[in-house]
């Protein structure tokens, strides 16, 4: 059990760690590839959606009927994962729509054109609400990450690599105006990594608050309410922000690709 509390505390870690990856490459790359960004966030979506659905919905299930009997527990499971999905949707509705929201995003390019920008202050205030934003977003997907490796390592791999995906523009939107408003690519990169380390902070610290209440009934909402937090985001900012950067349709099969490697996967390693 040790052992695998580590691995997942790696992989939320991991993940968390990609929103430092997003500020070098808006640092010391060329501008990125919008048709790339574009199939690797909805493949990014394709992968939690497919698992959310498949694995983890069906684990909460098959959980919460073997402790509450069959209608009961399925009642559960849609309670929980549709629990799950208001709660993001709180988390949005208390974050401040102006420059606050990471589910808002700007091209991060456009800022990166001091003459469209209204002020350095400005800038400043854009990108330190989008780092408070992203960080408070990222307490529930390094939640979700945890757990989902803690039940079935497999799965939580898949998992950290499609918030991983993610997680990289994030970090070029938390870093571009943070470095134009101060001149300091130093305060950028560390503004940027602080909102992502919260997600390995936030899976231990929800873990062991949790792992003291810990039941099959308690397991089962937790794991259907993970369900919903993911397909929640897919749907809200991993669709929506993939498609603002290239075209409708390679979102969609960058979805359907991230969805049959997912199905691939389990087949071959469950």
């Amino acid at each position: 059990m040790d052992q695998t509390i580590l691995l997942a505390f790696g992989l939320t870690l991991f993940a968390g760690l990609c929103t430092g990856v997003g500020s070098l490459l808006a640092f010391f790359t060329t501008p990125t590839n919008h048709r790339f960004l574009c199939v690797s966030l909805g493949f990014s979506a394709g992968v939690m959606i497919y698992v959310s659905f498949v694995e983890i919905f069906v684990k909460a299930k098959d959980s919460l009927t073997a402790v509450a009997g069959e209608s009961m527990g399925y009642w559960y499971t849609i309670l929980g994962f549709f629990g799950g999905m208001l709660l993001m949707a709180l988390i949005d509705r208390l974050i401040p729509d102006e420059h606050g929201n990471p589910h808002e995003m700007h091209d991060p390019h456009e800022m990166q054109n001091p003459v469209s920008a209204k002020s350095q202050k400005r800038l400043l205030r854009m990108g330190l609400f989008s780092a408070l934003a992203i960080a408070i977003h990222n307490f529930p997907e390094g939640l979700a990450t945890f757990l989902a490796t803690i039940e079935d390592p497999n799965l939580g791999i898949a998992i950290a690599l499609a918030v991983a995906i993610h997680n990289i523009p994030e970090g070029i939107a938390v870093a571009i105006p943070i470095y134009h408003a101060t001149g300091s690519r130093t305060k950028a990169f560390w503004y940027s990594l602080g909102s992502g380390i919260v997600e390995p902070i936030g899976a231990l610290l929800g873990y062991f608050i949790l792992v003291q209440f810990f039941s099959d009934l308690v397991f089962g909402i937790v794991f259907a309410s993970v369900a919903g937090i993911m397909v929640f985001i897919s749907l809200d900012q991993l669709l929506p922000t993939s498609q603002k950067y290239g075209e409708h349709h390679l979102s969609i099969y960058g979805l359907v690709a991230g969805m049959s490697v997912m199905a691939v996967s389990l087949v071959l390693f469950v």
